[in-house]
């Protein structure tokens, strides 16, 4: 009878032994990387909002994992805030998470309701803003309203922050008259298709030599001396 060669299998405990190592290490260098912090955080684009409060809304304040922040997440996160408009975020050397913001600017208050209308519309209540703001008096018809809320936006902040207060004030002659109370006295009408010209106020206030009255951007470009102060009819 012939008898059975049984052949014994020699494991090598050592290679195995080295790739089990290299296994763990490269796995917990792994983890190391992906929980690796935020080191800095850059905010540009930002006026009304401050970095803070940014950086807040974007939920990294606590400088969570830089490889799992990711940039479009947060983009929306930022842009479902009404005072952004568009948000974009940039990953470099680091751990360093660049934010840049385009906010939406506030235009005007509606005094009855006391919000405030930003430029692409939205209202929120005026509590959230802490700098002055010009003030709608009275109702715009709908007819009206979108068109209105275009060409405020067109005007520049600067002129902006001249105007005190601004009323709906058609006559029969122009349906989409407005008059706007500057805060040096002066009064001053415009038509919706004119609304910009009230960018060149400051050029015309040079001519007045001090004069106090009516500035008629609406039609005619001419300006009444106003004497004893009263508020225009609406003529």
């Amino acid at each position: 009878m012939d008898k059975k060669v049984t052949k014994k299998l020699r494991i090598r405990l050592l290679p195995v032994f080295i790739f089990l190592v290299i296994a763990v290490v490269l796995c917990f260098a792994g983890k190391i990387i992906l929980d690796l912090p935020i080191r800095n955080i850059i905010v540009t684009g930002n006026s009304y909002l401050t970095d803070q409060e940014i950086i807040e809304i974007a939920n990294i304040q606590e400088y969570p994992s830089f490889i799992r922040s990711f940039a479009q997440p947060l983009e929306k996160s930022l842009e479902k805030n009404p005072w952004i408009q568009k948000a974009k975020i940039s990953r470099k050397f680091w751990g360093t998470i660049e934010i840049e913001v385009k906010e939406n600017e506030p235009l005007f208050e509606k005094v009855e309701s006391q919000m405030l209308v930003l430029s692409d519309g939205t209202e929120i209540s005026k509590t959230d803003l802490n700098e002055p703001v010009l003030g709608l008096l009275n109702y715009v018809p709908d007819t009206k309203y979108d068109t209105f809320l275009k060409q405020m936006g067109k005007i520049d902040i600067s002129i902006r922050y001249l105007i005190s207060e601004i009323t709906y004030f058609p006559n029969e002659q122009d349906k989409d008259r407005f008059l706007l109370y500057m805060n040096d006295g002066n009064y001053v009408y415009l038509t919706l298709t004119k609304f910009q010209n009230i960018n060149y106020y400051e050029q015309v206030l040079e001519k007045l030599d001090g004069k106090k009255g009516i500035l008629y951007l609406d039609s005619g470009n001419h300006f009444q001396i106003m004497e004893d102060g009263s508020i225009p009819d609406n003529q």
